[in-house]
């Protein structure tokens, strides 16, 4: 890494590799047990096989890295000759990760800055671009966190589920208990709202949740300079419609990313999972 500030991230941000190759981010793997096996997020499973795994019900965990990675990670970029670090990672709420990171920073070779963004997936790899940019454009230590929590204020993430069972059975949708009663009835559209995934709408059909899901994202996009990811689970067909639909509609559009997300955010919102982030310029 040529310039002082480094940027670290963790594998849910799903930022594509030519992405973090050109701006030298560093992400530490999240794990996922399958049965009795671990996996690292990104490298030793991949969210197609995670996907088959959960249609066949079988037992799926995720775990936080140890902070003797995150060590490790801070070092390699202390030796690169970064002289700080902001280390960017999923809501606290989802994770252990933050708490790791904020052990090893502790015993780091260089002042690492470790932020709960509040976010996930792409929401979070624009945070981390946000970062990165500024740290190339000659910014501080404060100046790349201060524009990665820019970033993250603006940010918006919404989605779309087949069911709410792998969020209830990762205990992951906090208010959203509300829904339970009716899941089976109803397709919900949730939020990423506070570090916390909560109720946005119900609707009755599919096609009308992802139709939904689309006019929401077009109304919060409106028509200021934007970016935005859409993210799948074993629905790459959706994923492409939707961002083609979302092209002709946002007059603002900067960029555009289409990705399937991980094994970890994969284990607990299922297959069929369609989200949208929209992130302002």
């Amino acid at each position: 890494m040529s310039r002082h500030v480094a940027i670290v991230t963790d594998s849910t941000a799903y930022l594509p590799p030519q992405t973090m190759e050109r701006h030298s981010i560093t992400a530490v793997p999240l794990t996922v047990v399958l049965g009795d096996r671990a996996f690292e997020e990104g490298t030793e499973i991949s969210a197609r096989s995670l996907a088959l795994a959960l249609q066949k019900r079988r037992s799926v965990t995720t775990s936080r890295p140890s902070p003797d990675v995150f060590a490790a990670a801070y070092r390699a970029a202390a030796e690169a000759g970064a002289t700080g670090i902001v280390s960017l990672h999923l809501s606290a709420d989802f994770s252990g990760t933050y708490d790791a990171a904020v052990l090893a920073a502790k015993d780091a070779p260089v002042p690492v800055r470790v932020v709960d963004t509040g976010m996930v997936a792409m929401a979070l790899g624009f945070c981390a671009l946000a970062a990165a940019e500024a740290a190339e454009g000659g910014g501080t230590l404060d100046e790349a966190v201060a524009a990665a929590e820019k970033r993250a204020a603006g940010t918006t993430a919404y989605f779309y589920v087949d069911t709410l069972d792998y969020l209830r059975r990762g205990g992951r949708i906090g208010a959203t208990q509300a829904l339970l009663g009716s899941a089976l009835a109803v397709k919900p559209l949730l939020q990423l709202d506070g570090g916390r995934i909560e109720p946005l709408e119900k609707v009755r059909t599919a096609s009308k949740a992802i139709a939904r899901l689309e006019e929401i994202v077009a109304e919060r996009a409106g028509t200021s300079q934007v970016d935005i990811a859409v993210h799948h689970l074993a629905a790459p067909e959706r994923a492409m419609a939707l961002a083609e639909r979302l092209r002709e509609r946002v007059p603002g559009l900067v960029d555009l990313h289409v990705s399937e997300v991980g094994a970890v955010i994969g284990a607990h919102t299922g297959p069929g999972l369609l989200g949208a982030v929209v992130s302002p310029r």
